[in-house]
């Protein structure tokens, strides 16, 4: 869960996010990040949410096939 937050974040991609209460959201991470013991995503548009909190997140749509940016 923690690859596809920072993927967001790092590639400007959207999440489709479920909360552990069953509420949904899609938005961006914009970081990730390590305060008092606990980890934060940072979503642009819904603040900061313990990663503790997050059952489920993954991309919006499937990533494009490409060798682009492959060495």
């Amino acid at each position: 869960m923690l690859d596809l937050l920072e993927e967001s974040a790092r590639l400007r991609r959207d999440l489709l996010v479920e909360l552990k209460g069953g509420k949904r959201f899609v938005d961006r991470a914009r970081e990730v990040v390590a305060n008092d013991g606990q980890e934060w995503a940072i979503f642009r548009a819904h603040g900061r949410v313990p990663v503790a909190d997050i059952s489920f997140c993954g991309p919006l749509t499937p990533p494009e096939p490409s060798y682009r940016g492959k060495t």
